[in-house]
């Protein structure tokens, strides 16, 4: 399935299961941005939504809750993603909002969050960048979680790394480079891959052979992840 299916299932599940207040902030605050963010970053980096959850809340210091745009939770690590545009959130507050929302994110990083600040111009003019910046802060995150899997020799986990914290497609030669492996051994992996349905081979038109192999997002990284 694409974006807009596997979204609308997404939101849906998660109202589904809420009441009151945390029912009515995600119905009502996962807006344009939030959609952007996730249409735009998270679903060509990631393929899916699993531990992401929207209009999250938070009860702050003073026992009042407080609702982030998406924490991220793959397992023991949490996330805190904000949307941030420059009107809402700096041109049209006020001193004490603005404070308010400083000391907030001073909260939940003393709660265990790791708190990220998303500029929604980016998200609207060079989505790329906000991606390249998110890569090597989260994969090393769901290097952790393959590790925990069986079904992956260390070889195929090492180029499932590779995988994820690049644009998803990879030449047996950069495996030789990053690896140290040679190049029966990279293509070797590769096929493996390829036969466990994370990768795709991709043949050259000029020379009828496999070039290079990109990775696959798929529901059965709910487990591997």
């Amino acid at each position: 399935m694409g974006f807009t299916e596997e979204h609308r299932k997404w939101v849906e599940d998660h109202i589904s299961r809420r009441t009151g207040e945390r029912r009515g902030r995600l119905e009502r605050g996962h807006g344009h941005g939030e959609r952007m963010f996730l249409e735009k970053v998270w679903w060509p980096m990631m393929g899916h939504f699993n531990d992401l959850h929207p209009e999250y809340e938070v009860l702050d210091w003073r026992s009042k809750p407080y609702f982030v745009d998406f924490v991220w939770k793959p397992g023991q690590v949490k996330f805190a993603f904000e949307v941030k545009g420059y009107g809402p959130h700096v041109q049209n507050t006020d001193r004490t909002r603005y404070r308010q929302e400083l000391n907030r994110e001073t909260y939940l990083q003393i709660a265990g969050y790791r708190v990220v600040a998303i500029p929604y111009d980016d998200l609207d003019a060079n989505p790329e960048l906000t991606i390249t910046l998110l890569r090597p802060l989260l994969m090393p995150y769901l290097a952790v979680k393959m590790e925990e899997q069986g079904e992956f020799c260390r070889l195929e986990r090492d180029i499932l790394r590779i995988a994820v914290r690049t644009n998803g497609c990879i030449r047996p030669v950069d495996l030789v480079r990053e690896l140290g492996i040679d190049k029966r051994t990279a293509r070797k992996g590769l096929s493996a891959l390829s036969q466990k349905g994370k990768f795709c081979p991709i043949v050259s038109q000029e020379s009828g052979r496999v070039c290079k192999y990109e990775y696959i997002h798929s529901l059965k990284d709910i487990q591997l992840w």
